[in-house]
């Protein structure tokens, strides 16, 4: 049988789903799903998505060890799959989940000549004091946790051995949208923020401990999850391999989102400005904003929701779950 089949690693996620949702609308419905569901609320992504076969992570891995005859139908991977924990303290899990079965399945693809797309991480510029350049050598960048470095792991790995150029790696930025309910404490704070506004009428923000940074005004580059999945079946479909930022180039302050939650939710605006746990402080970014000129040059059409836009599209998607 000729190839044919797009690989979803993650598809269960917050950014596979809306990637198969945008892969279904595009006319593609023969696409292998692999997840780890667990205990989770994930399988909720994939009730509106269609696709062919779904397989656990661990059972898709033997099937790669064993050369499966279904391997050989499989014309594009999008490799989202990863623990996105940043607050994970296992290393040892942490080198098994995102770097060694990143490098074992990007192996497959180039040595299969199969388009490859994985997902790196923001995280892994660390407090950013190298900036957020993509143009930028990445041997010098310093990620603050374990998460950040098994990302990095793999984006060195590749460069060593000459896949680089093969592949499109993305560092997405903080992606928010329908489809986050599943991940606990890794929910953005638009998710976050909804619900205590919602349940209490006010919005908990962490104060600044730098003096050039008033209360809320820490930045961030926001990026809408429907921009994340246009930007990554762009890509990969053109073949426009290297190492990407994905944000928007724009970095705007935590109170500029809870402004936009209050406005999308009808409420009036009350903050609170509480103490950072001790255990954040020395992890905690302060600014992050992604340099596009790199995705800019490709040819990139299709431009970005801008934050208001977002968060009220996405708010009016949570209140129609709502009993």
């Amino acid at each position: 049988m000729a190839k044919k089949i797009t690989l979803v690693t993650g598809g269960a996620g917050l950014i596979g789903s809306q990637i198969i949702e945008d892969l279904n609308h595009n006319g593609n419905t023969d696409i292998l799903v692999v997840d780890h569901l667990g205990t989770t609320e994930k399988w909720k992504n994939l009730q509106r998505n269609f696709f062919l076969d779904y397989y656990e992570k661990d059972k898709f891995e033997s099937m790669l060890d064993s050369g499966n005859s279904i391997l050989n139908e499989i014309s594009e991977i999008y490799h989202l799959g990863a623990c996105s924990a940043t607050t994970e303290k296992d290393a040892t899990y942490l080198m098994q989940n995102n770097f060694r079965y990143t490098k074992k399945l990007a192996e497959f693809a180039v040595s299969k000549k199969i388009p490859f797309l994985y997902a790196s991480s923001a995280a892994t510029y660390g407090e950013g004091e190298y900036g957020y350049d993509d143009k930028a050598p990445i041997e010098n960048l310093k990620p603050l946790n374990m998460y950040g470095y098994s990302k990095q792991l793999f984006d060195l790995y590749a460069k060593k051995v000459g896949i680089a150029d093969r592949l499109v790696g993305l560092k997405y930025f903080n992606v928010f949208g329908y489809g986050e309910a599943h991940k606990g404490d890794m929910r953005s704070l638009v998710l976050k923020g909804y619900e205590q506004i919602r349940d209490t009428g006010k919005l908990k923000l962490f104060k600044s401990y730098k003096p050039e940074y008033k209360d809320g005004e820490q930045k961030r580059d926001f990026l809408y999850v429907k921009d994340a999945s246009k930007i990554s079946i762009y890509l990969l479909s053109e073949r426009k391999y290297g190492l990407y930022n994905v944000g928007r180039g724009v970095a705007e302050t935590w109170n500029d989102l809870a402004n936009a939650l209050f406005a999308a939710m009808n409420q009036p605006v009350q903050i609170e400005y509480v103490e950072m746990p001790e255990s954040l402080k020395g992890k905690y970014q302060y600014f992050t904003c992604a340099a596009m000129e790199k995705i800019g040059e490709t040819g990139y059409p299709f431009g970005y929701t801008n934050l208001r836009d977002a968060v009220g599209e996405y708010i009016s998607l949570l209140l129609k779950d709502l009993p």
